[in-house]
């Protein structure tokens, strides 16, 4: 830009500032994510044989230390959850007490593995956040099955939406997709209530429809609060509300929120458009508002519901209501 200024122009003088900012403006350079080239390309081969899909495609779940993709589908005389390898291979299935699933998560610790799901259905095992073996054995129930409520004595959830669990043990539910509640829940690894927050509305720290919740290393909860269209932000510590994304959910709210491997970026499912987009992940200590980096347009009426990352490869599987599958797409 200097090599482009006549030597006899003052550079301290307001003119050339003008034409500075002038020169900004004509060119669009208000982000420094302008123009970057595409993220994300599908692999079209996974999974290997796609017939394997016989219900709607609600939830996916990543094993990273295993190679493992765990998928939740909806629908009568299906198997709830299918397990694929990293490759795209089909490995088993299991369906006991899970009625419809909406989220799924997997947690691994030092010494074990398991899966955590929640199911938002109004049978005898609604209602409840649960989790099973790698293998599908119930080991877990949170919730009163079957009974929708807002006790926390008894612990009682109205259709929870999704759950992130740290390797401590300790558990973020959003309640509900579109129940009763409206709220973020962290519990203990004794079940035991840390915090809890929201209610419905649209005011600071209320929600409509919490759909989506998940942590990132520099302690902040991250929830997707869908019919509100934005982002919200908690202290994992306290609950105390840091702040809200909007500007970049104007089209459609944000259906799932998800880290990428580094950390940089946040993927956000928008249902309504069928997108994908990539925003950039804000530094410690400072919310802002969203800058969206990248998109990611899938084909019409796919419906993009819930995403989870490979936290090895970087490899992003999103599950797809419309167009009944779970596709995955690959860092470039």
């Amino acid at each position: 830009l200097i090599l482009l200024i006549p030597p006899w122009w003052d550079l301290t003088t307001n003119g050339y500032l003008f034409l500075y900012f002038q020169f900004l403006k004509a060119f669009d350079y208000s982000s420094p994510w302008k123009g970057q080239q595409q993220m994300y390309k599908l692999d079209i081969g996974w999974p290997k044989i796609p017939e394997y899909f016989t219900g709607q495609t609600f939830c996916v779940a990543v094993d990273s230390l295993h190679r493992l993709v765990y998928v939740g589908q909806r629908g009568d005389n299906v198997p709830k959850v299918l397990v694929f390898s990293e490759e795209g291979y089909f490995l088993h299935s299991w369906n006991n007490t899970v009625e419809m699933p909406h989220g799924i998560f997997v947690l691994n610790t030092a010494t074990d593995s398991s899966v955590w799901i929640t199911d938002v259905g109004t049978g005898k095992y609604g209602h409840t956040v649960k989790q099973y073996s790698p293998s599908g054995k119930l080991m877990q129930v949170l919730g009163t099955p079957g009974n929708a409520g807002s006790s926390l004595i008894p612990l009682q959830f109205d259709q929870p939406a999704e759950v992130f669990v740290e390797e401590s043990g300790d558990i973020y539910i959003v309640d509900g997709d579109g129940g009763m509640n409206n709220r973020l829940l962290k519990l203990s690894n004794d079940y035991k209530e840390i915090w809890l927050t929201g209610t419905n509305g649209t005011g600071i720290g209320q929600f409509k429809i919490p759909h989506s919740v998940t942590v990132d290393p520099f302690g902040r909860v991250w929830v997707a609060d869908r019919d509100n269209k934005r982002i919200q932000v908690f202290d994992k510590v306290t609950g105390e509300w840091l702040g809200s994304w909007s500007s970049c959910f104007s089209e459609d709210g944000p259906y799932s929120v998800r880290f990428t491997a580094n950390y940089k970026y946040l993927i956000v499912a928008q249902l309504n458009i069928n997108r994908l987009a990539i925003l950039a992940a804000p530094l410690v200590g400072s919310i802002g508002d969203c800058i969206m980096v990248n998109t990611v347009q899938l084909a019409d009426e796919t419906k993009p519901h819930l995403v989870d990352v490979d936290m090895k490869s970087g490899a992003v599987y999103v599950a797809e209501i419309g167009a009944q599958q779970v596709q995955k797409y690959i860092p470039l």
